[in-house]
């Protein structure tokens, strides 16, 4: 079996990031550590795969930005342009340089991020997404390559440094606002790409349905992309039958806007017939008519933070993985209405 950094790491007693910045000889480590790591090393036969830097001189390091794999859905979601907004600005602040990985699959992001740790002056990544079993995260993991996720771990949990709302609460927030307006038929409409994001919002959201004593069919939670959304059946089903949802909470804004399409195809107003929230107050929510209420996530603050933390993390590779919360907020506006009588 192949000796990997982490090997290193456990011989010399040091973290995974502490190896990987011995070998790019960085300044941050001190004489006596990198010896330590290189003995290590040479006992073990392990092999780096990054060019060594000369710490007079060096470059400004990389953060690399990793975008979900995707050929067009993430391109035009401007919570990631948010995100990567924040992540720039801080990264420009501290003399940092960023760009942004992406492709149409694991196998495409994989290879680009193979190519920038070989180039020896990334400092690390953000990924900008969490799902389960992701195979980008598992050869960061494995490679001890340090890198910082936007949104909760699902793997590697106590090792991972991230930055997340607590979607959780948001969902329950989202379908509690539409019980008090007196909704109680209350759909759900989410993400279908297994991000993990939308699964903890829909889980909110059925624990405050629980929590009334509301019992809906399993049809009233659907899970489709925002480019799905005119010819879906589930939905056009949901939308048609004589006991449809009064209110839906949606995951995304690009969902609710095009929800907002469907209604007007079908002669369903929104909010007079169906009442909706949303997520992540871009600039889809501003822009549509009506104008939707939307929880904000903060997406450009997830992004200072983040690369906050992998700046802090590249300086100080011994710090311990931190997790921090990033709050959200409910904005109301137009696409929701209290039900007559209630």
């Amino acid at each position: 079996m192949a000796v990997t950094i982490r090997d290193v790491a456990a011989l010399a007693g040091v973290s995974p990031s502490t190896v990987s910045r011995t070998c790019k000889n960085h300044s941050s480590i001190s004489r006596e550590t990198k010896e330590k790591v290189r003995r290590a090393m040479a006992q073990l036969g392990y092999e780096p795969n990054v060019q060594t830097a000369s710490d007079e001189g060096q470059a400004p390091q990389l953060i690399s930005v990793i975008l979900p794999p995707s050929s067009r859905y993430v391109y035009e979601n401007s919570f990631y342009l948010e995100t990567i907004r924040g992540i720039s600005q801080f990264c420009n602040g501290r003399g940092y340089i960023s760009t942004v990985v992406t492709g149409q699959d694991d196998d495409e992001i994989l290879d680009a991020i193979r190519t920038l740790v070989k180039d020896g002056n990334t400092g690390g990544f953000i990924v900008l997404y969490s799902r389960q079993d992701d195979s980008v995260i598992d050869y960061l993991y494995n490679e001890g390559i340090l890198y910082v996720l936007v949104g909760k771990a699902r793997q590697f949990v106590n090792q991972t440094i991230y930055i997340d709302n607590d979607n959780l609460l948001a969902g329950q927030e989202a379908a509690e606002y539409l019980y008090q307006l007196g909704h109680r038929r209350i759909a759900y409409i989410g993400s279908e790409d297994g991000m993990y994001f939308s699964a903890e919002r829909r889980a909110g959201y059925q624990l405050v349905l629980a929590e009334h004593g509301i019992v809906l069919s399993g049809d009233y939670c659907l899970e489709m992309d925002g480019f799905s959304v005119d010819g879906n059946e589930a939905l056009l089903m949901l939308l048609g039958r004589e006991d449809r949802p009064t209110a839906v909470v949606a995951s995304d804004d690009i969902l609710a806007v095009a929800l907002e399409r469907v209604c007007v195809q079908q002669g369903i107003s929104v909010p007079d017939d169906l009442s909706i929230v949303s997520f992540n107050n871009s600039l889809f929510a501003r822009i549509t008519s009506p104008q939707l209420t939307s929880i904000d996530v903060n997406s450009y603050q997830l992004g200072i933070e983040a690369a906050s933390q992998l700046i802090n993390h590249v300086e100080n590779p011994n710090l311990l993985a931190t997790k921090i919360i990033v709050p959200h907020m409910l904005i109301e506006r137009d696409s929701c209405r209290r039900i007559s009588g209630v």
